[in-house]
């Protein structure tokens, strides 16, 4: 098969990631680089050796002739630019969040089959070794049935983009449960055979945004801008198997250190991911299980996964619909959290 022609959409941080990648994979040919800002459009093409850039993501799409986008724009932009990417004949992977809310990301999810092109939503934990492993014990038997997770990603002082978008609840959609809780619930809900949710509680909070405080080194900082976005965020997610996932997630707290961990409680063993640890019994005793845990590009693995997908026509992982699914349980935390009332799912 020729070499798979690729455009991406979107020239700042995370897209130079996927631009670093793609020139990794020997199958791969970058074609074009699209963003609104001219200098890091040509910028990136120079840096990469793109042969063309753009600054309007439509005008790529009807000059080149691509097989795949990587949609790598702010979160609003999501849902309209990969419809489009779809509707032109072209497959997508884009950037968590999948989109701003449940029913942008079904928009896509339909366009997707509508076209019969592959959607598949950038989630680059499900590529580390860390939760390949542990998914790999799970599917071994060794936890047996999981019945609680706990995850998150608690940041001690981390806003991105502080007056940005980023904190503009109109284009990301939310704080840093829609900014990080994704790559966790997704391995949550993967680690667990994705059982359907049908309860959520949430609690949001805003104490230091607001004064702007806590600034991290992430996106574009507007002087002035909105802040009108949660910087915490926690919920408990009823599963229909009676099982349950918490969540917490934050971008500035008053804790030692920055904290990540995802942690899962089975009937015959447990897990922990980072660093990588399987909790059981043998031989009457308690003994923790240690995997040697390989260092991968986790950005490499999901875009050569990605590209793999398309050549063999097969579907990605993860898919569209389980990005649908994990919206509207972010849907739901934030209408909780509004409301104070659980919401059934």
């Amino acid at each position: 098969m020729e070499k798979i022609n690729v455009g991406v959409i979107g020239a700042g941080s995370i897209g130079k990631i996927h631009l670093q990648a793609y020139t990794s994979i020997p199958d791969v040919r970058v074609s074009a680089v699209v963003d609104i800002i001219e200098d890091r459009a040509r910028q990136a093409a120079e840096s990469f050796g793109i042969p063309k850039y753009y600054t309007d993501y439509r005008e790529m799409l009807e000059k080149e002739k691509l097989d795949a986008v990587s949609v790598c724009v702010p979160n609003y932009l999501h849902s309209p630019m990969t419809v489009d990417a779809l509707n032109a004949g072209v497959n997508v992977i884009c950037e968590k969040p999948m989109a701003i809310n449940a029913k942008e990301a079904q928009k896509m999810v339909d366009a997707a089959r509508a076209n019969n092109k592959i959607l598949m939503v950038a989630l680059c934990w499900r590529f580390s070794d860390e939760a390949k492993t542990i998914k790999e014990f799970i599917n071994q038997g060794y936890l047996g049935n999981i019945y609680y997770a706990k995850v998150g990603i608690l940041r001690l002082s981390g806003i991105p983009g502080m007056g940005g978008w980023f904190t503009n609840k109109d284009k990301s959609g939310g704080g840093p449960l829609i900014d990080l809780a994704p790559h966790f619930l997704d391995l949550a809900m993967w680690f667990m055979n994705h059982p359907r949710p049908v309860s959520v509680k949430g609690y949001t909070y805003a104490k230091f945004g607001p004064l702007n405080k806590r600034k991290g080194n992430w996106g574009i900082p507007e002087p002035g801008g909105k802040f009108d976005v949660e910087d915490l965020g926690c919920a408990i997610i009823g599963l229909e198997n009676g099982a349950t996932i918490f969540v917490e997630m934050s971008w500035a707290s008053n804790i030692e250190r920055d904290t990540t961990y995802c942690t899962l409680f089975g009937d015959k063993g447990g897990a922990e991911m980072m660093p990588t640890k399987i909790f059981t019994e043998m031989a009457g005793k308690y003994v923790e299980i240690v995997p040697r845990i390989e260092k991968v590009n986790s950005y490499l693995e999901e875009l050569k996964h990605f590209v793999q997908c398309i050549k063999d026509g097969t579907s990605p992982i993860p898919k569209g619909e389980e990005g649908v699914i994990d919206m509207q349980i972010i849907d739901a935390i934030y209408e909780s959290a509004r409301t104070g009332k659980e919401v059934r799912l």
